[in-house]
């Protein structure tokens, strides 16, 4: 099983593509909005576009697309989906939340807290980012296909 083997992989190969694709979109919407590059941002988890639904939807779609609707490879691929975006906007956003809330708290209390130490960040996901990932993803696979 070799790299060219593993290249061949259309749900692999589309799945980061649209990854990469929502993660370069991420960052120059942040550079838009903040005036400055932050290469950090193409790797980094949460903003806008979501790169976990990308990811997930451009691996269902192309999974519903090689296989078929009724495969169970489909099957798997699309449930996958919906538990990776459900998450997003619920136990990652409440905890993007409680993160935000205790930075606050740790403010407040006159704590020096800096980037680094800060808990808030980019953890959360509106339902807003999730779809705009999971568009970038159906994108991709129609496509690639």
């Amino acid at each position: 099983m070799g790299l060219q083997e593993l290249l061949k992989n259309e749900l692999l190969i589309s799945a980061l593509m649209a990854w990469a694709a929502a993660q370069i979109i991420k960052m120059l919407i942040y550079a838009a909005m903040n005036h400055t590059l932050d290469f950090h941002r193409l790797v980094g988890d949460g903003g806008m576009p979501s790169g976990h639904s990308a990811t997930v939807t451009a691996m269902a779609v192309t999974a519903g697309l090689e296989y078929g609707l009724a495969s169970s490879i489909f099957g798997i691929a699309a449930i996958m989906a919906i538990v990776v975006m459900h998450d997003a906007m619920g136990v990652r956003r409440e905890a993007g939340k409680h993160a935000k809330a205790l930075d606050e708290l740790l403010a407040l209390a006159g704590s020096d807290v800096n980037d680094e130490v800060k808990l808030g960040g980019f953890l959360g996901r509106t339902a807003l980012l999730v779809i705009c990932g999971a568009v970038i993803g159906l994108i991709v696979a129609f496509l690639r296909h």
